[in-house]
């Protein structure tokens, strides 16, 4: 290992150190190979899947993958997130990339293509789904009720809303032909395994990526329920068909779902405590409040900072000095748009914003897919001299978290952490190290 940065004399390489040690743990071609099987005895191995960590995982999976073994596939990524050496050098595994958060045609062409792959499928072939998050907008392929342009509209209202990452994925496997379980509908009576990298509070196998190849337990009249909570409006024909159950999804004890193997290969919980590892090197105390945080990011970021307070003034609920780490995935509802940053930037803002320049107080919020909301940003870092620098350019923080730009404040003060994609995805990742 690495020496650890002192988080005394470097609080903030410090902080960077503990992000890069939760997103290592959650490296695909770290946690991968524990988790394959041998090949079949007969048959071919088909190997699909979707999300962000798509094209690491099938660059791992090949690499390990006996050379003599039939192997072939398609998996989905986001743009730019394929690892450079298999970008270089594909495999037997094709990667296509595609649009995130918002599908595209490129998502949609390579759906279809996925779905041809698994045809005339036997009891004797092996199918490996690597799915992660993400894997909701990037394997889109909308029921026949809807063409792209209007799941591409409800897809952006709904990440707009504030809705729960629950609540948006039970709305996307009612309205697709592929999420739900339906994928796995479609490789049946093949033997299936589907390894999960998850980016979900709970890590529900069911909410990751929209759960393509796992039974769904929630119904057509949830989906209906969760658009009008959120105002959004559908064409009378999918309503007609939610409202009627044709566009449910298979459930639990359906027979497709035979013999299916599910694995979850890396978790938040893993990264955090991962990252709390780290900081025990360095002979500081690491707490974590939970992997499952959710809620609006900027309220979610005022009790982070309310607790630093109590630790830093009182030294409770936790003894001073110490690290207190927490994920999960709040939520941005989008009330001026326009704005610039995403999840961890408002959640580090409102966090800076309501500690006032606590002093010993140093917090890193970012995403650990190595990209937060709308720019090249995993996130941002703070200290207690945040606002005073902020103010010393004539930055109004209030301001600008109102209007969702919390990339364009830290951008300024050069406080950004700017990984570039790191290849994996097990959602938000918050450190606060109070001295």
């Amino acid at each position: 290992m690495s020496p650890v940065p002192d988080p005394t004399a470097e609080p903030r390489a410090f902080l960077r150190a503990l992000y890069d040690a939760a997103v290592r743990r959650a490296l695909p071609g770290e946690v991968i190979g524990g988790f394959l099987p041998p090949p079949p005895a007969q048959g071919r191995t088909l190997v699909i899947g979707a999300g962000k960590a798509g094209g690491a995982m099938a660059a791992a999976l090949d690499a390990l993958w006996p050379a003599d073994a039939p192997l072939s596939g398609l998996v989905i990524t986001r743009y730019h997130h394929v690892p450079p050496a298999y970008a270089a050098r594909p495999g037997r595994i094709e990667v296509v990339e595609a649009a995130h958060p918002v599908p595209d045609a490129a998502g949609l062409q390579a759906a279809q293509r996925m779905l041809a792959l698994t045809d005339g499928l036997t009891a004797d072939d092996l199918v490996i789904a690597l799915i992660s998050g993400g894997g909701s907008a990037l394997l889109t392929l909308p029921d026949a009720r809807l063409d792209l342009a209007e799941k591409q509209r409800i897809n952006r209202e709904l990440l707009a809303s504030g809705a729960a990452i629950g609540e948006m994925n039970c709305v996307r496997k009612h309205l697709s032909a592929i999420k739900g379980g339906r994928l796995a509908a479609r490789c049946a009576p093949a033997r299936l395994l589907t390894l999960l990298i998850s980016d979900v509070p709970g890590d529900d196998p069911a909410v990751i990526a929209s759960g393509p190849t796992v039974p769904d337990d929630t119904t057509c009249a949830d989906a209906l329920a969760i658009l009008d909570r959120y105002r959004i409006a559908v064409s009378p024909a999918v309503r007609q068909a939610l409202e009627s159950g044709a566009l449910e999804t298979p459930k639990p004890g359906d027979p497709v779902f035979a013999g299916q193997t599910v694995q979850l290969i890396a978790t938040p919980q893993q990264s955090l405590e991962a990252a709390a590892a780290l900081a025990a090197h360095a002979d500081l105390p690491a707490f974590i409040l939970s992997d499952e945080m959710e809620g609006e990011s900027r309220e979610v970021g005022k009790v982070h900072a309310a607790l630093a307070r109590a630790v830093a003034r009182r030294g409770a609920p936790f003894p001073r000095p110490c690290v207190v780490l927490s994920g999960g995935e709040t939520t941005v509802t989008v009330r001026h748009p326009g704005g610039r940053g995403g999840r961890a930037g408002e959640f580090l803002l409102g966090c800076t914003i309501a500690l006032q320049g606590e002093p010993g107080v140093h917090v890193l919020a970012a995403d650990t897919d190595g990209i937060d909301g709308s720019e090249g940003n995993a996130g941002a870092l703070a200290g207690p001299d945040t606002l005073a620098r902020a103010a010393a350019l004539g930055l109004d923080a209030q301001r600008l978290l109102d209007h969702h730009d919390s990339f364009g404040f830290f951008q300024a003060l050069g406080d950004l952490v700017t990984p570039g994609p790191t290849f994996t995805n097990v959602n938000d990742f918050r450190a606060l190290l109070i001295l």
